[in-house]
């Protein structure tokens, strides 16, 4: 029997940085619905946005069901539990974790991903592009079977393992084989993700100017690579610690 993959992504309206960043828009369109319509191209899984049951995030809700999207409602900081609750409410056997926060994610090179994972026989495996970063920042996924999405759930105790879904199945169960998706050279300056205005501002250019939203990993890193001025954006810009 075919696998049930379900690529569940993250989202909510009070970050910190910049409030409301994933319903902001570029065009005639929000970040929301460029993550949203790139990830179609993932092949053969089903999307669900984790957003929270605070009132705050009703207009996350509202633009799922305008877009006909799933959507799920849980913890806004256990964020384990709001996988966890996803992925058994929709009876997903394998989950692909990614954040709305990454407004161009690359869906074929999610695919590549999921070919890997399936290829691999070892049970309990996790697959992502960012064991040892290598692709630019804003095309993360992770791969991992409900299963080991139970575990964690069952048995993370620590704060910061519930906040950021995957730390416990990657540091914290033992018989687990890493997979990791590297890029043809290390990227892994290049920031397309949005914290921040100025990183909002650098998706804006690529978007308006260079049809990033039309174009893979590949080509993005290319434009950026060849166009200092872009990179300069947010180079300052310090990501999160895990």
């Amino acid at each position: 029997m075919a696998l049930k993959i379900g690529i569940i992504s993250q989202a909510r309206m009070t970050s910190t940085r910049l409030p409301g960043k994933v319903l902001k828009k570029v065009k005639d369109k929000t970040l929301l619905e460029y993550h949203v319509e790139r990830l179609k191209k993932a092949g053969d899984a089903e999307l669900c946005i984790a957003t929270t049951v605070n009132e705050t995030d009703d207009s996350i809700v509202q633009f799922c069901q305008e877009n006909h999207i799933k959507f799920y409602r849980g913890s806004e900081e256990d964020v384990l539990s709001r996988y966890y609750e996803c992925a058994l409410a929709n009876k997903y056997d394998v989950v692909v974790r990614v954040t709305s926060d990454c407004p161009l994610v690359d869906g074929e090179l999610i695919k590549k991903g999921l070919e890997a994972y399936q290829r691999e026989p070892f049970v309990n495996k996790y697959v992502s592009n960012s064991i040892q970063r290598t692709f630019a920042r804003g095309f993360d996924f992770e791969i991992f079977s409900f299963d080991l999405l139970e575990q964690a759930y069952k048995n993370a105790t620590e704060y910061s393992d519930r906040e950021h879904v995957t730390p416990f199945i990657k540091n914290k169960i033992l018989d687990i084989k890493k997979i990791d998706i590297l890029n043809k050279q290390d990227n892994s300056n290049l920031r397309i993700t949005v914290d921040e205005p100025d990183d909002f501002n650098l998706v804006q250019e690529l978007i308006l100017n260079y049809s990033a939203a039309t174009k893979g990993y590949e080509e993005i890193e290319s434009i950026l690579l060849n166009n200092k001025h872009l990179i300069a954006l947010n180079q300052h810009i310090e990501q999160k610690k895990v």
